[in-house]
């Protein structure tokens, strides 16, 4: 239904009444009463709102009603979203796709849950194109349909990736780029090795220092390859391990979170070509900690 704009002051049902001729009242009341009208962008429900002209009014099916519910109720915000793709960004602590001892508790679970609401479609799904550890927060990009996920991850080397990092202890230089073929062993520890072979992938990581206090140094991070846990084992060898990172030799954990944050994702967009890019503010506690 188009948004209908409000010429004169009244009371929302009032309005409602007198717009909705072939609505009856109750089901006036009762789409009220279950979340599907908005005023000016904002879910009311009170029938006694006063309205005043210009104000826009807005009724949503029962179906977006119910979606607009469970967006709302999601524990991480939905940067983007278009026919194509989802862009969220993850909260650290949150999984982005299950495990065998976890599966609902990650965003492509909850992702999944709120697309096929939204589109009244049982068997409808979300596709994983990249994924970021449990404990880094940041953008994540996801398919909604299989043409999409494939055109991404074909893409995926024209994919700009940006992170903040607090280290422990500083670089010694203010800008560098850390290279070294990364080899992961039996126990899933992921180590340098300066020479090729066959099972080890050459990863490039370039870094700047934004700010520091002699303890801790934030840093930006541009990786050249996406490799798996490249940032922390790169940082790791230059001396300078992420806070909270006792995997890759840090002894703090003043967050009480590995601190990597993806806070910038620009992407060609799978139907368009068209470059997206999204950006994500760095946490507040990343800055007070290097302060």
């Amino acid at each position: 239904m188009h948004p209908l704009r409000v010429t004169q002051s009244s009371l929302l049902l009032d309005f409602l009444l007198k717009n909705l001729k072939d609505w009856k009242p109750t089901k006036v009341k009762q789409t009220l009463k279950h979340g599907s009208v908005r005023v000016n962008g904002r879910t009311v429900t009170s029938h006694r709102e006063a309205l005043k002209p210009g104000d826009k009014i807005e009724i949503l099916s029962v179906q977006t009603a119910a979606a607009e519910k469970l967006k709302a109720r999601l524990d991480f915000t939905l940067v983007y979203e278009d026919e194509d793709v989802i862009v969220i960004d993850k909260p650290a602590g949150l999984l982005t796709m299950g495990t065998d001892k976890e599966k609902e508790e990650t965003a492509y679970f909850k992702l999944t849950e709120y697309l096929r609401v939204k589109s009244g479609k049982e068997r409808a799904r979300i596709f994983i194109v990249h994924r970021l550890d449990r404990d880094t927060s940041g953008l994540v990009i996801f398919a909604k349909n299989a043409e999409a996920k494939y055109s991404l991850q074909e893409n995926w080397d024209r994919a700009v990736k940006k992170y903040y990092a607090v280290t422990e202890r500083v670089p010694a230089k203010k800008r560098g780029k850390i290279e070294s073929f990364l080899v992961e062993n039996e126990f899933r520890q992921v180590y340098s090795v300066q020479k090729r072979s066959f099972d080890a992938k050459h990863a490039v990581t370039h870094y700047s220092l934004l700010k520091e206090n002699g303890r801790y140094a934030l840093l930006d991070i541009a990786l050249e390859t996406g490799r798996k846990n490249q940032i922390r084992v790169h940082l790791s060898d230059i001396g300078c391990p992420v806070a909270g990172d006792a995997k890759y030799g840090a002894v703090t954990d003043p967050l009480q979170r590995l601190a990597l944050h993806a806070y910038f994702l620009s992407v060609p967009h799978p139907s368009t070509g068209e470059i997206k890019t999204f950006r994500s503010e760095a946490p507040y506690n990343f800055r007070r900690l290097t302060d």
